[in-house]
């Protein structure tokens, strides 16, 4: 469980773990840079400038898998939505790098022998390090088109993330690829120890964040449905129970991606919240039925086995920085605020519940009786954007009237993005310093 404890005038740990991100990667590229200087100049001036490209491409190559690792410790303080982002930009720039590397090699050596470039890229696909090199880049070629956003909107998700998996054979080509090469991997015995370090100490986190880990938990925690309960006509809370609950490092306001591959298929994975706080005795979350695999979770066995992946996400109590809270819900966004509701024990809560009528309020009564519980104020907010001429419910004017003193509270936003942009936005325009605005998106990619 989360502390509510209050962090005014402090690190908050999210910017701690920035500065740790920032000084891992100032660190790492001053000493591939200072690789490049110390290794000599190519056989010309184009070979040197794409020798350059190339160390650069692999480590942005590690940094892209140290994104997605879901190391526990950044991914409490950033947030798995954040580090995707992230892992998005860094994969755009590791395209164009791979690009460049590879197209100077080829005019490079063009200019060495005194030919066409066709002739000479050829002939470097008969060079076993160069045609590894050329695979990895046609690899990552593929996964950057089909992860731009008119093709990625046109795909689904189990379609797009099994071609996204191609990214780990591109690596495995490249690692290949800089270990023949021996001017990068074997230029000194530093470089040599720095790169078998750097790709071990990569791929190590990933294989333990993506496989070690959740295999471990699951076969050490056993998860299973416990029961299946309707809270409306398309909502269903799910509730899991396991072995050693009180070991998981779960906290209220976090997410778990659920399989139930007793009844569904296995590759079929959601982000569903926590929609109460773990307290050892189960696991609960809530969902509306807008896919495959949260329509089905009302006929799911009670008994049948559950895989579980996380939990990840920080919105959670640990980024608290002043006493007073508001937390802001729309629609089944309610369910990570209704977890945090049962944790928080200090300050005044107020709680903004933004759905379209009373009856689409999911676990309105719990929210009433928790924030009763506590001394904090509900507001149930009614009714579509704009009708009847009223003002934008998460306008500055609704919000500062809602909640006069919201600049001097942290602010915890879930709901859909219109919703959540809205929010953000109104914050702003009351200039609500950032360091108390927390809003995460609930997903996978």
């Amino acid at each position: 469980m989360a502390s509510n404890t209050v962090r005014a005038g402090t690190v908050l740990p999210v910017a701690a773990a920035r500065w740790v991100m920032w000084a891992f990667v100032i660190v790492n590229a001053a000493i591939v840079e200072g690789l490049f200087l110390s290794a000599g100049s190519g056989k010309n001036d184009v070979l040197t400038v794409a020798k350059f490209f190339g160390l650069n491409a692999a480590l942005l190559m590690l940094f892209q898998l140290l994104l997605v690792a879901r190391l526990p410790w950044l991914d409490r303080r950033i947030g798995m939505d954040r580090l995707t982002v992230w892992h998005r930009w860094v994969g755009f720039t590791l395209l164009w790098t791979v690009l460049t590397h590879a197209t100077l090699v080829v005019l490079g050596f063009a200019i060495l022998d005194d030919t066409s470039m066709a002739k000479t890229f050829v002939a470097l696909s008969g060079v076993p390090a160069s045609l590894l090199g050329m695979g990895a880049a046609a690899t990552i070629l593929v996964i950057g088109v089909v992860s731009s956003r008119p093709l990625r909107r046109r795909l689904r998700y189990e379609v797009w993330h099994g071609l996204h998996t191609l990214l780990y054979v591109a690596l495995g080509l490249a690692f290949v690829h800089q270990l023949l090469e021996t001017t990068t991997f074997t230029s000194s015995a530093f470089a040599k120890a720095y790169w078998w370090f750097l790709w071990l100490f990569a791929f190590g986190a990933l294989l333990t964040g993506r496989v070690v880990m959740p295999l471990w938990r699951n076969a050490y925690h056993r998860f299973r449905v416990a029961a299946v309960v309707p809270e409306s006509g398309d909502v269903v809370s799910v509730y899991v129970t396991g072995r050693h609950l009180d070991k998981l490092p779960a906290q209220a306001g976090q997410f778990c991606i659920w399989r139930f591959p007793g009844h569904q298929h296995w590759w079929l994975a959601n982000p569903f919240s926590l929609s109460a706080a773990p307290g050892g005795m189960g696991l609960r979350l809530t969902a509306k039925a807008v896919g495959d695999t949260s329509a089905g979770l009302r006929e799911l066995p009670v008994g049948s086995r559950v895989f579980v992946e996380g939990p990840y996400g920080a919105f959670t109590s640990l980024h608290r920085s002043r006493p007073g809270a508001l937390l802001i819900a729309g629609g089944v966004g309610i369910t990570p605020v209704r977890a945090m509701l049962e944790e928080q024990t200090t300050g005044d809560t107020v709680v903004l519940y933004r759905v379209r009528s009373e009856a689409d309020a999911v676990l309105l009564d719990e929210v009433r009786h928790l924030v009763a519980l506590r001394g904090g104020r509900l507001h149930l907010l009614t009714g579509r954007t704009g009708e009847g001429g009223t003002p934008p419910p998460f306008g500055p004017d609704s919000l500062h009237r809602l909640v006069p003193d919201v600049t001097e509270r942290d602010v915890y936003v879930c709901g859909p993005p219109a919703m959540t942009a809205a929010v953000l936005a109104g914050l702003r325009a009351l200039r609500v310093p950032a360091r108390q605005v927390h809003a995460e998106k609930f997903g996978m990619a």
